[in-house]
């Protein structure tokens, strides 16, 4: 795309540049005009694309890990438009022409050549958009859980509660469902507690939920609650529900592990039991029948 400069003015710059220039004039002022169309470009996104994109950024709420990729991509893209200016205001329209064919060919090559890229960094563009989890939150996916290390354009870096680091492509995050039990300010636990047909079930719910009232690490609003949910072979399933503050994946194992434990202990006082499974094995008698053909 051409840009239109007034025909006096550039007429007028030439005469004046001529005497010092003599036949390289022409090329001096279409160069001296690239390089003011640039610069005015340059000022341009300082000034203005610069406060803007601050400005939607902080409206997006967008982390500092996620505001350099996309500050990166948007100086290219203004770049590239100022390069584009630039040629079409200095004349250099049959260049860029051709540059624009042979960087279009060279971009299908590319696109085909680097599918999974290009499809990762469309991943990455819309977790940062979408903020499905942030750098600290612990994520499930696919079977497998951590705690996410960093966001890229391209990847994602979680490491696991065995310490290890997995390098996970952007758009396996975004083509399948993510667990995030950290996204918001509270987190539901729930745990079955197995008691005996014989227990009184009435007095197993109190100690549950008098338990859970009495931990430190669960709230009082929700209230904890307990349903009858299970009639298993051995046991009468209890099922307790407690929500914890501010979760993370130490907050959960620590909470749930108190409480089961304080609840147990309980139930060891009051004498109500949690029964292990029981079988029963039937064999042949160990005696036969006398066999019918006379023997003894």
């Amino acid at each position: 795309m051409a840009v239109a400069v007034p025909a006096g003015s550039v007429v007028a710059v030439r005469g004046a540049l001529n005497p010092y220039f003599g036949p390289f004039t022409a090329a001096a002022v279409d160069a001296a005009t690239f390089l003011i169309v640039l610069a005015a470009v340059y000022v341009a996104f300082k000034i203005a694309v610069v406060p803007l994109s601050v400005r939607v950024f902080d409206r997006r709420g967008l982390d500092d890990h996620a505001r350099k990729p996309i500050r990166k991509l948007l100086a290219f893209v203004v770049f590239f438009v100022g390069i584009t200016v630039a040629f079409g205001a200095a004349g250099y329209g049959d260049f860029l022409q051709s540059l624009a064919t042979i960087g279009a060919a060279a971009t299908l090559a590319i696109g085909f050549a680097l599918q999974d890229v290009l499809k990762n960094f469309v991943a990455g563009v819309f977790i940062f958009t979408d903020k499905p989890f942030r750098i600290g939150d612990w994520i499930e996916w696919q079977g497998n859980s951590g705690v996410v290390e960093d966001i890229s354009l391209r990847v994602t870096r979680v490491r696991t509660f065995d310490n290890e680091l997995l390098t996970v492509p952007n758009n396996v995050l975004t083509g399948d469902v993510i667990k995030n039990p950290v996204a918001k300010k509270t987190l539901r636990l729930k745990f079955v507690f197995g008691i005996d047909y014989e227990d009184d079930i009435d007095k197993a719910t109190e100690i549950i939920v008098e338990e859970a009232e009495r931990s430190e690490a669960i709230l009082d609003d929700p209230a904890p609650s307990v349903r009858l949910t299970e009639l298993a072979d051995s046991y009468v399933g209890l099922q307790s529900r407690i929500w914890i503050d501010d979760p993370s994946r130490a907050d959960f194992v620590k909470a749930r592990a108190d409480y089961v434990k304080a609840v147990k202990e309980r139930f060891d006082e009051e004498g109500i039991s949690i029964p292990f499974p029981q079988r029963t094995v039937s064999g042949r008698n160990s005696w036969e029948e006398p066999s019918a053909f006379g023997g003894d």
